[in-house]
């Protein structure tokens, strides 16, 4: 490693939640809702012209800010309102990416905005640490892709394809044995979600803070960042705004000047430089809420900033949080509170 976990830990989103989570946001756009306690009856699409991409109504921020709101702790939900009414990524996962992707482009189409998926199912993921998995092997993870190329369709949506997949055949984590088979699938992955008309790609490429820009440019070219829009820094990381662009215009000047996009969703306070090193990345304290989600970043190289991480979501069981990817009420709130 170079002093700095990539993604750190996500965990795949439970089926049964994702595809009710579209059939009831769906119902929602259509109808409005019925009651102000609905979980996305007061959740709007922000303004396309700046934030083209879809609010989920019905996602987990808007769900947990009406679980308090009916508990009588509004203060609470006030501040998990910040995290709410902002576009998040929806994270797919391996059981029925189809019916996902379609549920959630299909919203997103409906709300005449772009849906923002991520893709995290590569063979051997994570290098076996909180987020460990993805697809058994190679045909597994085509057979997901084409799933999703599906479920996509000719939709407007912009996809994060891979956080650390790349990094990881760069830092010595994933093992030599596998590097042919993962540039073959990440390849396959960027040709099949390009060919669709409405794609946006772009390949997960690191951080600031792992290493340098020389030591990974090769490898996104051999996976496949020439025929991607683009790739995208910090994902579920806490390196500053200013901090990722300088590392990412150091990598587009060697991939052929290619813009990037900007995972800020929990980058406010930059990183955490206390406690364990080696953990720094995993559920840091102190932090706070980034930049919110635009595409008027001001940098002609930087095509958005984003919220590629889902604020509030745990990064794994460290410093006291649930699993990857489970809501954690305390810390969402201190990251929300922390931008006051």
């Amino acid at each position: 490693m170079y002093g700095s976990r990539g993604v750190g830990a996500f965990a795949r989103r439970r089926t049964s939640a994702a595809v009710l989570g579209a059939a009831l946001l769906m119902t929602a756009c259509s109808s409005g809702g019925d009651s102000d306690e609905a979980a996305g009856a007061e959740i709007t699409q922000q303004p396309k012209d700046a934030n083209p991409f879809w609010v989920n109504p019905e996602g987990t921020a808007a769900r947990q800010m009406a679980d308090l709101r009916a508990d009588g702790k509004k203060p609470e939900a006030e501040q998990i309102r910040k995290i709410a009414e902002q576009p998040a990524a929806e994270w797919i996962s391996p059981e029925n990416p189809e019916g996902q992707t379609r549920g959630f482009t299909e919203a997103a189409d409906k709300a005449g905005r772009t849906a923002l998926l991520v893709l995290y199912n590569i063979p051997h993921r994570d290098c076996g640490q909180y987020s460990q998995g993805g697809a058994a092997d190679g045909d597994a993870y085509r057979a997901f892709i084409d799933s999703v190329a599906k479920g996509i369709g000719d939709r407007a949506a912009t996809v994060i394809l891979e956080p650390d997949a790349v990094l990881h055949l760069v830092d010595g984590c994933t093992p030599e044995k596998f590097h042919e088979e993962r540039y073959d699938v990440l390849n396959g992955a960027v040709d099949k979600l390009k060919s669709l008309k409405n794609t946006t790609v772009y390949l997960d490429a690191g951080n600031a803070g792992w290493g340098n820009p020389d030591q990974i440019f090769e490898p996104l070219k051999w996976a496949g960042v020439d025929r991607a829009d683009g790739f995208s820094v910090n994902v579920s990381n806490f390196y500053s705004t200013e901090e990722s662009i300088a590392y990412g215009k150091q990598l587009s000047a060697k991939v052929g000047d290619k813009p990037f996009v900007v995972d800020t969703s929990r980058n406010g306070n930059g990183p955490y430089t206390g406690g364990d090193a080696a953990e720094r990345w995993c559920n840091p304290p102190g932090r706070a809420l980034g930049e919110t989600p635009t595409i008027k970043t001001a940098d002609p190289l930087v095509d958005a900033y984003l919220w590629v991480k889902r604020p509030g979501e745990s990064d794994g069981e460290c410093k006291g949080g649930p699993k990857a990817g489970e809501w954690w009420e305390d810390y969402a709130v201190k990251l929300a509170k922390a931008g006051d």
